[in-house]
């Protein structure tokens, strides 16, 4: 194992010459063989001139996606599920075809996204899945809303991998990881500004021709249909065809991200990357990561709502309350993130959140409901939400330390299906029998957390002990100090690449 992680690179690295077959012709046009420096100050205005139109992009549009996909729990309490006649788990598979979707077109689309003008192709899937969504809304019996679910997942399977791909090629490695927790916050923020519109749409008389779930719906689909067009018309596809900016100006943004050393774009096909992700232990551990990550998000996900009502509070107050679900995920994502930058500890920060998911879960399965305990309950329910950093900082891990624009393509692929599968299992481990406390699904919750602590803790040990073996490569001589970053925008992977250093 500790041989294969150099494989393949003993003659190239030691010339530390750029191989130019290995780097993309767009690439090609604006980087050097080396690596020119960028000053703090224009390095500060090129990433302001980036978060306007990327990261505002990735913002809106991941608040968006997640307004739409949470819509059906608030619409859950307000008569969906009796105006549409739905039986037995039919509300579960409501939301678990949509993961069903994203499991089957995960692959394909992130071939695609390689090799498509990314910006136009994410703002091409937002004004489908915002259609779909407008049409929930004229849905009256299980069959129609199914199917209008299984086509706005496969629209949406578009966001994360378009997202994370675009945080790695946009932004440096430092940054990456307050990057994809700013986009991936707006999960939080869904539940306060959804919790809001939820209590406002609720006021609709029983009585009007257009119910309150149904509004709900049409307006999320307008809106999210208005802001796809605005994406493809405002969002480059790439630095190199960000007609936005000048010449000078998309060299330097291209300069400031050599030092990642992951490669930035690359539409060439390598079957010997995909070889090298499928026998990458980071592979296995971020798939067991996402599987524990989202088991509990998608089944807290669909039952947010009804597990607050279970406590005794009404169907406004459970709207309400919502909200605070969404403020600890932002308020944990925020915290993460400034950690994150300042100590450069990763997974230990991911450890760290996972303590207060795993105590709070033992609390609901543990302790009886009575009316005077649901303050503390909900209390419990609340910072059980604080697991939800691993999902941004793994995305982080990941990005940062998959390098190769095919390997990348695979590993994020096989990380959402699990993303999807996890989704997917998520709903059915709340079963209608087990109301109102689901003490079953909860367990399954808290074992999901002990799992997802151990591979934490196994991986950095793994990123360790790679970097010591590169460090002692150096110092014995074996291989040339690459000082001038000459191989980073190669198409050659972290385990090709002795130059490379993994950040946990």
């Amino acid at each position: 194992m500790a041989h294969s992680t150099d494989k393949g690179v003993e003659e190239g690295p030691q010339k530390n010459q750029t191989n130019h077959a290995l780097v993309d012709q767009e690439v090609a046009k604006y980087a050097t063989d080396s690596a020119i420096e960028v000053d703090e100050a224009t390095s500060k205005r090129l990433k302001r001139m980036i978060d306007k139109r990327v990261l505002v992009v990735m913002m809106v549009t991941y608040l968006i996606q997640t307004l739409d996909k949470g819509a059906l729990s608030f619409a859950s309490i307000m008569g969906i599920i009796d105006d549409t006649n739905l039986q037995g788990n039919q509300y579960q598979w409501l939301t678990t075809v949509v993961y069903l979707a994203v499991l089957i077109v995960e692959f394909p689309e992130n071939w695609v996204i390689q090799r498509v003008p990314i910006a136009k192709w994410l703002s091409l899937n937002i004004f489908l899945w915002g259609i779909c969504i407008a049409l929930i809304a004229a849905a009256n019996n299980f069959t129609s809303l199914i199917i209008l679910r299984a086509f706005m997942g496969a629209f949406e399977a578009v966001c994360q991998p378009t997202f994370v791909l675009l945080s790695a090629t946009w932004y440096k490695r430092e940054e990456q990881s307050s990057v994809i927790n700013i986009w991936f916050m707006m999960n939080g923020l869904q539940n306060i500004i959804g919790g809001l519109l939820a209590f406002g749409f609720s006021f609709i008389p029983s009585s009007s021709p257009i119910k309150s779930w149904q509004s709900l719906f049409m307006t999320y689909g307008i809106l999210t249909v208005g802001w796809g067009i605005f994406v493809g018309i405002w969002m480059p596809d790439s630095p190199m065809r960000a007609k936005c900016w000048s010449e000078e100006d998309k060299r330097l943004i291209i300069e400031r991200v050599r030092q990642n050393q992951t490669g930035l774009q690359n539409r060439v096909f390598r079957w010997e990357q995909v070889r090298d992700a499928f026998t990458d232990p980071q592979l296995c551990a971020f798939a067991i990561i996402q599987i524990c990550t989202t088991i509990p998000a998608g089944g807290i996900g669909a039952y947010a709502n009804i597990i607050i009502k279970s406590f005794g509070f009404s169907t406004r107050e459970s709207q309400l309350l919502t909200m605070v679900n969404g403020t600890v995920t932002t308020i944990a994502l925020i915290m993460s993130a400034y950690l994150d930058r300042k100590f450069q500890q990763t997974i230990y920060i991911m450890i760290g959140s996972l303590v207060p998911s795993i105590i709070c879960t033992s609390v609901l399965v543990g302790v009886p409901f009575s009316p005077s305990r649901r303050v503390g309950l909900l209390i419990a329910y609340w910072t059980f939400y604080s697991f939800m950093t691993l999902s941004s900082l793994s995305l982080a891990l990941l990005s940062r330390n998959v390098a190769g624009q095919t390997k990348k393509s695979v590993i994020i692929a096989s990380n959402f299906v699990c993303w999807a599968a996890g989704n997917s299992i998520g709903p059915q481990v709340f079963r209608d029998k087990d109301a109102p406390r689901y003490y079953l699904a909860f367990s399954i919750l808290l074992g999901c957390f002990v799992v997802a602590f151990t591979v934490l803790c196994a991986l950095r040990v793994w990123y360790a002990m790679l970097n010591r073996m590169r460090e002692a490569r150096i110092a014995s001589g074996d291989v040339v100090p690459d000082i001038n970053y000459t191989h980073a925008f190669e198409d050659i992977t972290d385990r090709e690449n002795p130059h490379f250093r993994y950040i946990y």
